[in-house]
């Protein structure tokens, strides 16, 4: 794990730079609502000029009706994409991430609310599909990788939940990393790469995250990961290259169980 240096968000080094030029590959994680965060990924984008990007963010539907007059304007990009009331940050955030690759391909891989829908009622090779076991969802996981992700779900969930519910809601986070992970692939596929990844650091992640799924489906693939800390502390979970910038002022999320 190495760690960038800037007053601000937290800037790669060369040698940083240089590693991570060297994957097929490249996760950045995020805090979805740190602008500094964001700023990073610009910066590694723009520098390593990938073939193919993929947002956690969009839907396939939603990538496949980019097109490259849309990428000019930032208003007209957001409108056609139907940003506003997605649930997601703003898209201040995420444009420059676009213009830092205008040339790449870009793919979509957030899970509609309806295949979420499914996973709940039917389980997750329902939701998931013919792949289900390629991917490693057929199978459960690990008693003490399995109690820690739901903590992490109840934690995440100001300790609101019913109990009963965490196994679900693991199971659609480990469906979101399968999901993340299959476009990737998709998109090596497709482009040639090297391929990055825009995602929140959860999904970023080595030790559990897309990472792990992707070294299961096509071990050879070159996989690195940079997750993006707050004030010092970085996030959950293993990286190769980890930054750090200051932390956003938030609402208390859990504030309204207060009530």
């Amino acid at each position: 794990m190495c760690f960038g240096n800037s007053a601000d968000a937290q800037s790669l080094n060369e040698d940083q730079f240089a590693r991570l030029a060297g994957a097929q590959i490249l996760l950045l994680g995020e805090a979805h609502d740190n602008p500094a965060h964001h700023r990073v990924q610009v910066e590694i984008v723009t520098r390593l000029a990938p073939d193919a990007v993929v947002y956690e963010m969009l839907t396939a539907d939603q990538a496949e009706a980019i097109v490259p007059s849309l990428l000019q304007n930032e208003a007209d990009l957001e409108a056609a994409l139907g940003w506003e009331g997605s649930g997601w940050p703003d898209f201040s955030f995420y444009y420059p991430i676009f213009r830092a690759a205008p040339e790449a391909m870009v793919f979509g891989a957030e899970v509609p609310r309806d295949v979420a829908k499914t996973s709940m009622e039917q389980g997750l090779v329902a939701a998931f599909g013919p792949e289900a076991a390629l991917y490693g969802l057929t199978e459960s996981l690990p008693e003490n990788e399995q109690a820690a992700r739901e903590a992490l779900q109840m934690s995440a969930h100001c300790n609101a939940l019913p109990e009963e519910l965490l196994p679900a809601m693991v199971d659609i986070q480990r469906l979101r990393d399968a999901r993340l992970a299959q476009v990737a692939l998709d998109a090596l596929e497709t482009s040639g790469g090297p391929v990055v990844v825009i995602t929140g650091n959860g999904h970023a992640r080595a030790d559990w995250g897309v990472p792990a799924i992707i070294a299961r489906v096509r071990p050879e693939v070159r996989v690195m990961t940079v997750g993006q800390g707050e004030a010092g502390t970085a996030p959950s979970g293993v990286f190769d290259i980890v930054t750090d910038a200051p932390t956003v002022e938030r609402e208390d999320p859990c504030a309204v169980f207060a009530k």
